[in-house]
């Protein structure tokens, strides 16, 4: 053999090296097990939240109703939720997202049980995107009605009622500030779940 010839010697790994690769991998995915179920877990609680939220709104704005204690021979004064439109709309809006919220509990326990499932929450995903469409429009429709009600609008003859009708304007207000908490939660959950799905 010449001097300047050189042979190369293949040395296999040891079975110690290739054992000490598997438990770092299995370490890592537990711990990104782990990271998934934290999410689903903060999901089913921020879903919780929801519920209260969205069910409150819908609660106190159905209860909504003051009958002024005076009246003439041909009148009473009175103003309830049903006079208007746009908050049966929010009661009807707000009732059917907490429905959906409570019907969504299931699927969100499954998240935590199966971390790795992506099923679960692209649809979550996708209908959160719904329920946080018809909160929001709910919410800020009654929002406009409710600023009428503080302030009234002298360019159209529109009365502030406020002033007369307190408990009533102070139910239908606290409605819609329940109605955009709801709609918070939603943002929450909806950027949430879409973390969960790019790291899948």
């Amino acid at each position: 053999m010449k001097s300047g010839d050189h042979s190369a010697i293949n040395v296999p790994e040891s079975s110690a090296v290739e054992k000490g690769k598997a438990p770092l991998i299995a370490t890592a995915r537990e711990q990104k097990s782990g990271f998934k179920k934290g999410l689903g877990i903060s999901d089913f609680l921020l879903r919780l939240g929801a519920i209260i939220a969205a069910l409150a709104a819908a609660a106190t704005m159905g209860t909504s109703d003051e009958t002024l204690p005076f009246f003439t021979q041909f009148f009473q004064f009175e103003a309830s939720y049903d006079d208007l439109p746009t908050f049966m709309f929010f009661v009807i809006a707000m009732a059917l997202v907490g429905g959906y919220l409570v019907l969504s509990l299931p699927f969100s326990i499954v998240t935590i049980v199966r971390p790795q499932a992506a099923a679960p929450r692209l649809l979550l995903f996708i209908l959160d995107i719904f329920a946080l469409t018809l909160t929001t429009s709910a919410g800020g429709a009654a929002a406009a009605i409710v600023y009428l009600a503080h302030n009234g609008n002298p360019n159209t003859n529109w009365l502030a009622i406020c002033q007369q009708f307190g408990d009533f304007c102070q139910k239908v207000s606290g409605a819609v500030v329940a109605s955009f908490v709801t709609v918070v939660v939603f943002i929450l959950l909806i950027l949430q779940s879409g973390f969960a799905l790019k790291n899948h």
